[in-house]
């Protein structure tokens, strides 16, 4: 299971808008409260819009599609879900998001396994402590070939806090409220103080639970399965 493969947002967009001061009149885009949220599935993403510079919520495809891919969609064997922190501002696929594109991608939480023997593992959902919503550092990019057009984002993954380290060696960057201005372009920043934000979240600030194994299939999306269960 790839690193951050899998998460979960039932929070109303309403409330979503108010949590990342977006403005009220903003319509809001369509986005049915997912469980199980898979790579490819429509994800949300908070920009600055360069027309108006306010935050703007859009929902787009999960799994970055570079800009310079010169072929069809359907050659494209795969995208990148996940980008790690570690040049990230050199990588061919993220530079020019990372100068240009960055977003936040909110979450209630996101999934993670344990592995507990060599053909067993648990599923575990990991949460802000307290409960509310993770701000998740991504990058977004823009694909065009005639008249096809595709808008999809990526999810930084830093190396592990303490608590993570139990589930993984990779955990998304998850950013405080007082980076969101700096991350998404409304304050200037260089590439040294972007790349200090993509540290791992502080342990303290976190809490995770395990949950029904039923997760490990795509087909499964329904409430129960953020609910804790007996390891």
């Amino acid at each position: 299971m790839r690193m951050c493969g899998r998460a979960h947002l039932s929070t109303d967009f309403s409330e979503i808008k108010l949590v990342f001061n977006l403005p009220p009149d903003q319509p809001v885009p369509n986005f049915a409260p997912t469980y199980n949220l898979a790579p490819t599935d429509p994800i949300p993403v908070i920009r600055r819009d360069p027309e108006t510079r306010a935050r703007r919520l859009d929902v787009i495809r999960w799994g970055l599609i570079p800009y310079f891919w010169h072929k069809t969609l359907k050659e494209l064997k795969f995208t990148t879900i996940n980008a790690k922190a570690e040049g990230i501002e050199t990588a061919s696929f993220y530079r020019l998001p990372f100068r240009q594109r960055r977003c936040l991608i909110p979450l209630d939480g996101f999934y993670e396994w344990k592995k507990l023997g060599p053909d067993d593992k648990q599923p575990y959902s990991v949460g802000l402590k307290g409960g509310g919503l993770m701000a998740v550092a991504g990058l977004w990019d823009r694909w065009q070939r005639s008249s096809e057009m595709v808008h999809s984002a990526t999810i930084i993954t830093c190396p592990p806090n303490s608590l993570c380290a139990e589930l993984h060696d990779r955990m998304p960057v998850i950013l405080p409220l007082e980076a969101w201005s700096v991350w998404l372009g409304e304050e200037r920043a260089d590439t040294e103080r972007l790349k200090a934000l993509l540290v791992p979240y502080p342990s303290g600030g976190l809490t995770m639970w395990p949950v029904d194994r039923r997760v490990g299939n795509v087909k499964n999306n329904d409430p129960s399965l953020v609910e804790p269960v007996a390891e």
